[in-house]
């Protein structure tokens, strides 16, 4: 399973909860299953994380491939202009 860790601005829509191990595939089953664990989560994630796979930033990445022992963190969204 990934390791997922929350950056603090997600908190409070999980409770507290920092981090948890999750059996998914790519991104967007990962935001799936975390909205399905965390429903106030659910409009926070495709439009406002960024997801850090084993340290390389990834800004749009739902097809992006999640493996069992990769670690995930999900960061405010890069903005930029």
């Amino acid at each position: 399973m990934a390791k997922i860790a929350l950056a603090s601005h997600l908190l409070p829509y999980t409770g507290g909860v920092r981090e948890l191990d999750l059996d998914v595939g790519n991104v967007r089953q990962m935001f799936a299953a975390l909205a399905e664990l965390y429903p106030d989560l659910r409009g926070h994630l495709e439009n406002e994380v960024a997801v850090v796979i084993d340290g390389e930033v990834y800004q749009d990445a739902l097809l992006q491939t999640i493996a069992a022992d990769d670690e995930v963190i999900l960061i405010p969204k890069i903005a930029g202009g």
